[in-house]
Parts: structure tokens; C-alpha cells; sequence
């Protein structure tokens, strides 16, 4: 396997359910902001709501960090307002939910599984220069935590501002980071 962190997004075009209406969502949309890929298995099931309506519970923190969040799976635009118009948890999502029915952008993130034609649970973190920062893929029985999320796009935000320093396990900000050099070899 290959890594895909420091990778550029690949190119992609698709229809998204966004605030009650249907938009077409590109590669070029993700330029100069933050933005965070989210895929789920599919609309109507178990775990996903509860990961989406931790997601959307951390969405106003999220926009003022300057991050635009992106749901995907591989279900159509026409779903995901079913989806929204009937349940209460996602009629709390207010970032775009992106219809990948071919599986395109699922491929190009690493997560489409062929024999389900679903998306394995993937998180991942683009840059402002649309490069991949932060790739992380559960199997779908695993829920994922908001709140870690968040702490992870501040790490990221940090590095970039700071690329001198680097954060430690649990760092959260205003926490100490390292500086990485000689003197810290086998100190730490």
C-alpha cells in the first residue's frame, strides 16, 4: 500500500444535497481553505448518523477555524435529502453531503470497497493547497469521535503555521510542542 498523505486531491466533480439544494461540488472548491473529507458506508443505516450528528455538533467550531467539512458516501444527491428531510439527527448537517454513486471519489481516497459497493468509513484532512494531511480509515463497524477530529485539524493548523515545531500525543492548543533537534535524541 501506498501512502496518500502529502498526495494532492485528485481532480472531481459531483452533485451535493447542501442547504436544500442540489450543487455541484470540484477538486477547484477546496482551494484556499481547509477541508475535511468524510466518508460513510451509506444514508439510512446505523452508525453514520451518529457520526454525522457528531460532526454537525462541531460544525460552527469547525467554520471558524476556517474548515469546510465534506460528507461522502456513495448514495445520490436524491438520498441524501431523503435522508435529511427524514431523519432529525441529519436534518442537523449543514456542511454539503457529496453523492459519489460511481465510486470515483471513494477510489481516489482509498476507500471504496468493491464488493460492497459502499465506502469504508475515511477521514481525511486537505490542506489549503489541496494536499491530504491527516488519512485515517476505519472498518465500518467503528464509529469516529468529533471532538478528536477537531484536535487533529488544530495540530495540522499549528504545523502549517509553525513548521519549525511539531505536537505531541494529546496535544490540544496552548499545550507545549517540540521543537525537534539534536538535543531532544532519546530526552524525550
Amino acid at each position: 500500500m501506498q501512502t496518500i498523505i502529502n498526495t494532492k486531491v485528485t481532480e472531481f466533480a459531483v452533485q451535493a444535497y447542501h442547504n436544500d439544494t442540489f450543487k455541484q461540488v470540484t477538486h477547484n472548491d477546496l482551494m484556499g481553505k481547509w477541508s475535511v473529507f468524510f466518508f460513510y458506508p451509506a444514508d439510512f443505516t446505523f452508525v453514520c448518523p451518529t457520526e454525522l450528528g457528531d460532526l454537525a455538533d462541531k460544525y460552527a467550531e469547525l467554520q471558524k477555524m476556517g474548515v469546510e467539512v465534506y460528507a461522502v458516501s456513495t448514495d445520490t444527491h436524491f438520498t441524501h435529502k431523503a435522508w435529511h428531510d427524514t431523519s432529525d439527527t441529519i436534518r442537523r448537517v449543514k456542511f454539503p453531503m457529496l453523492a459519489d454513486p460511481t465510486g470515483h471519489l471513494s477510489r481516489a481516497f482509498g476507500v471504496y470497497d468493491e464488493k460492497s459497493g459502499l465506502a469504508y468509513r475515511g477521514t481525511f484532512l486537505v490542506n489549503p493547497e489541496g494536499l491530504i494531511k491527516l488519512a485515517e480509515i476505519n472498518d465500518n463497524g467503528i464509529g469516529r469521535n468529533a471532538d478528536e477530529l477537531v484536535r487533529k485539524i488544530q495540530a495540522a493548523q499549528y504545523v502549517a503555521k509553525n513548521p519549525s515545531e511539531v505536537c505531541p500525543a494529546k496535544w490540544t492548543p496552548g499545550n507545549k510542542t517540540l521543537k525537534p533537534s539534536l538535543d531532544l535524541v532519546g530526552k524525550i
